[in-house]
């Protein structure tokens, strides 16, 4: 079965869902080459503003956050392009004359109507496909980058100047992951008349304190700074907007936040989103991990006998429901399969602490009793082996032969 991966986004026929987020790699024109011909449908370029000088930039710019040695994401103190408005107008001008069918995506910031409406003819002019706006920088307001966030007026005000100055270029709207009301800000954008947004930004952080000089990371000199978290870590939060977005408004929704792989951008496009940014998967890994996100969700469609990406976006939407939605009475036990279980004791140790003391050792072995079992969910939560599923009772709490162990 041949199966379609071109998506409209906002009106431009993107190849495949796939598009490189702003950051560093989407700042050179080499890079960006590179990535187009590995097969990515577009690109956000680093975002411009105005008058570039006021990029100062400090070392080092980026810092791992993990746990438990395991990578969560990226926080960066990085600003915006230390490119001109020329030099950004020039990238334009050089990727579509050699790329005409990837879309090229200049991300621009600014403070006064002015300046956001000059910024926005000029990229339209210079032959952007779409224009991203970031009307949000989480570590970039002392330098008076972006607007204030939850504050949807103003969002409105800034998106209808935009598409004011844009012309026929769709314009797209880049929202904050503070946000405490995100839908509110996202209908702002609807009423403005842009025709997309994006979910979501970066979130302000501190990666982490060094606990032998008790200096916040990164260490400037002896100083440190908020900055913007990226990678896994966001996916949860971009995964409920995007679905929030998508469930009440009528706005082409780029997803960004923790999409590392294929299964990733399947699970936003199920939730409505209609294209995929990339950043911090793309710093680690190289625009060559585009060949398996293509791969991977092109298999994917074809065992799921999805034929285009319309069957996919969104499909996923009718299942979300309000908690007082949800059916009630439906009980579930945690059952532990013997094949894949590795004895560590997590289950054992987590039921005890959550209360319940349903899971008990026999012949040093895990076992579940149903009397007590409540189907709460920490067990299987903790599991590292995967070795536990909630099975549903087939009838009152008697004996384990009662228990559909089938799913």
């Amino acid at each position: 079965m041949s199966v379609d991966l071109s998506v409209d986004y906002c009106g431009f026929q993107l190849e495949n869902p796939f598009v490189l987020a702003p950051s560093p790699s989407t700042d050179q024109v080499d890079q960006l080459i590179k990535a187009f011909e590995a097969g990515w449908a577009g690109a956000v370029l680093k975002t411009v503003s105005i008058d570039s000088s006021v990029v100062r930039r400090v070392f080092p710019l980026v810092m791992k956050v993990e746990h438990l040695k395991g990578f969560m994401g990226l926080q960066n103190i990085d600003l915006i392009s230390e490119h001109s408005v020329e030099q950004i107008e020039q990238t334009i001008r050089y990727l579509k004359k050699r790329f005409p069918f990837k879309a090229v995506i200049p991300s621009i910031i600014a403070n006064n109507k002015g300046d956001w409406q000059m910024l926005a003819h000029r990229m339209a002019a210079a032959g952007a496909d779409l224009l991203e706006c970031s009307i949000s920088f989480p570590h970039g307001a002392d330098w008076g980058l972006g607007a204030k966030i939850q504050e949807p007026a103003s969002t409105e005000e800034i998106a209808g100047w935009v598409k004011e100055a844009a012309g026929k270029v769709p314009v797209v709207v880049k929202l904050s992951a503070q946000d405490s009301d995100i839908i509110a800000t996202a209908a702002a954008v609807e009423r403005s008349g842009a025709e997309g947004v994006c979910a979501l930004n970066t979130l302000k952080s501190i990666s982490g304190v060094d606990l032998d000089t008790l200096i916040p990371t990164p260490n400037i000199a002896g100083l440190s700074t908020y900055g913007g978290l990226s990678g896994p870590a966001l996916k949860p939060i971009a995964l409920r907007c995007t679905a929030e977005i998508a469930q009440k408004l009528n706005l082409d929704i780029a997803a960004s936040g923790g999409i590392t792989t294929w299964q990733d951008g399947a699970e936003f496009l199920l939730l409505g989103a209609s294209s995929l940014q990339l950043c911090t998967a793309v710093l680690r890994f190289g625009v060559g991990i585009i060949d398996e996100l293509i791969k991977g969700l092109q298999g994917w469609m074809e065992e799921k006998s999805f034929q285009s990406l319309t069957d996919v976006i969104g499909r996923s939407l009718p299942y979300l429901v309000g908690h007082s939605h949800l059916p009630r009475g439906i009980q579930v036990v945690s059952h532990i399969k013997a094949d894949r279980c590795n004895r560590c004791g997590d289950c054992y140790d987590v039921c005890r602490t959550g209360g319940h003391e349903a899971v008990f050792w026999t012949e040093g072995f895990p076992e579940v009793d149903i009397r007590r079992c409540i189907g709460c969910g920490l067990c299987q939560a903790m599991c590292s082996s995967q070795a536990i599923s909630l099975t549903r009772l087939m009838g009152e709490r008697l004996s384990p032969d009662r228990i559909d162990k089938s799913n």
